[in-house]
């Protein structure tokens, strides 16, 4: 299928902040079917779809793909790992409670000491 009016990528300054002027698609260097401006905004090309916007290789992707998925594995653990120690610690702070020291003597009442004072005194 052949397009009678190519596509033009606007100019832009790539991620070095060189300065790429307009061009048509295709390139002289490109294939026939690369018809359509395709890129970010500091890095253009002629692709054969609309709208799409990776240039690079699986195997880039693949990379981007370990390294995505090593660190969710570590977010993974330190998130295991919070978790576990706060059920340790509430398993401690509930089960281990410190027991009562017996001091030897016997607590009473206020108000039942001086009633039995009372009675005590009347029958002397």
């Amino acid at each position: 299928m052949t397009r009678s009016i190519a596509e033009s990528c606007a100019s832009y300054y790539t991620a070095n902040n060189t300065f790429v002027d307009t061009f048509g698609c295709p390139r002289k260097d490109d294939g026939l079917d690369l018809i359509y401006c395709c890129g970010f905004v500091d890095l253009k090309y002629c692709c054969s779809e609309p709208g799409n916007y990776f240039p690079y290789k699986h195997g880039y992707m693949w990379t981007l793909s370990v390294g995505a998925l090593i660190g969710l594995g570590i977010a993974a653990l330190v998130l295991l790992a919070f978790i576990v120690s706060v059920c340790v610690l509430c398993y401690l702070f509930l089960y281990t409670k410190p027991q009562r020291i017996d001091s030897g003597l016997k607590l009473q009442r206020v108000g039942s000491s001086t009633s039995n004072r009372g009675k005590c005194s009347e029958w002397h």
